[in-house]
């Protein structure tokens, strides 16, 4: 089982209209994958998929040159050789001893496997768009984004509205809030709709002791990423009631044994096609405090690296027994995509957003990082009540106007 060859190939799989439409202004490149290919020297091909620009999991020159010729079991659980790379000499081994991947990593601890749906922040009528879609599509979650350019709890309230009564919603603010002063005020009322599960990252998670006041003023649960701040200081000082783990196989092992430990859910957070999602399942299915649902955006692709098709009943995915990921790739799928390896697409040319405040005030920049930078310095109010995103039609009068000075920094007009 030695690794004989490795092949990369670079994919673009479009996304669905819905979501791209919103993640222009952030994450376009969303849409780029790497399929990894492993050969070993039994003839077993493995594969796997990476997201080269998103947040972990890169496959570089240096790690195909690092695993080529070791012996697949022993280099497989090294998680720096990246998602790709390591899903496919998973899978490759498995299916050299006729197994399913999560008999690699442990005891089966479940059947079945909670998922979760996502979407970025959007409008309140997408993000309903979304849920409407998800609910038909058999899931009981939502996961998306709480950002100060909306008015949260008017779209909280009507999201609220409009789905079943039995879907539940996490609500992410990566820091946003900023500090309890923020945040207590705000997510208090809206605890009234029973809808909204959990808070993620509320506030700058490095704050330990803001972290653990809120826990006590708080009745939702407050989730955060493993590591910041060190997980050790997580645990011990007890300032969330569970996690969000990334990264590769061995961190989810042991972090995943460490949670168990002090009884803390945690959810995996690994973003890709239906390749990548059913490799999570296997992850899952070892881990015995993996219950809060999986985020793996599989859902925002038409059409699919492999050939079996994703089916979620009750919010619940069924775990593979057949050897290996359990999936078949569709190659046709892969070649139709495929591309030569490019750079991030971002900022997304042509793009102005303008930010309309209730004062009369308006706000533009053209990509969202200018908006994070603004909002985390403390140059823009927090969760304003009525604030309200929109996207400026390109070569319009107004575009015309203030893309070029936006496109250099933001522009803030008085009413």
């Amino acid at each position: 089982m030695k690794v004989e060859s490795i092949e990369r190939i670079w994919v673009d799989l479009p996304l669905k209209e819905v979501p791209f439409r919103n993640m222009v202004r952030e994450i376009p490149h969303w849409s780029l994958f790497e399929i990894c290919k492993v050969t070993l020297s039994n003839g077993v091909e493995g594969v796997g998929e990476t997201m080269p620009y998103y947040t972990w999991g890169e496959v570089t020159n240096e790690a195909v040159q690092r695993a080529t010729g070791q012996h697949a079991a022993t280099v497989m659980w090294d998680d720096s050789l990246g998602a790709g790379l390591q899903m496919a000499l998973f899978d490759a081994v498995a299916k050299s001893l006729d197994a399913p991947v999560w008999s690699l990593l442990g005891e089966k601890v479940r059947t079945h496997a909670h998922v979760g749906w996502w979407a970025i922040d959007m409008p309140a009528e997408d993000w309903i768009s979304e849920c409407e879609e998800a609910a038909a599509s058999g899931y009981t979650t939502f996961k998306t984004k709480a950002r100060p350019w909306f008015d949260l709890e008017d779209q909280v309230k009507r999201l609220s509205e409009a789905v079943p009564d039995h879907f539940l919603l996490d609500l992410d603010f990566n820091d946003f809030g900023l500090d309890p002063a923020v945040v207590r005020p705000l997510c208090k009322p809206l605890e009234k709709y029973s809808k909204v599960a959990i808070w993620e990252s509320p506030i700058q998670q490095e704050d330990v002791e803001g972290n653990r006041m809120l826990r006590q003023h708080l009745s939702i649960p407050i989730a955060q990423h493993i590591g910041r701040p060190a997980f050790e200081t997580q645990i011990r000082r007890d300032i969330c009631d569970g996690f969000v783990m990334e990264g590769g196989v061995s961190n989810a092992i042991g972090r995943g044994k460490t949670c168990a430990e002090f009884n803390k859910p945690f959810w995996l957070q690994w973003v890709g096609s239906n390749l990548g999602a059913t490799f999570c399942l296997h992850v899952q299915a070892a881990l015995s405090h993996a219950r809060w649902p999986a985020i793996n955006c599989n859902h925002m692709y038409p059409e699919q690296f492999v050939t079996e098709p994703w089916t979620v009943s009750n919010g619940m995915a069924k775990i593979p027994d057949t050897p290996g990921i359990g999936v078949t790739v569709d190659w046709d799928i892969v070649e139709q995509y495929r591309i030569e390896p490019k750079s991030r697409p971002y900022p997304y040319p042509g793009l102005l957003l303008r930010l309309d405040w209730p004062s009369g005030s308006k706000s533009y920049f053209t990509h969202a990082q200018q908006m994070w930078d603004a909002f985390k310095a403390g140059d823009l109010p927090a969760f304003v009540k009525g604030v309200q995103l929109v996207h400026v039609e390109e070569n319009s009068e107004e575009w015309s106007e203030y893309y070029g000075r936006a496109s250099i920094a933001p522009i803030h007009e008085p009413s």
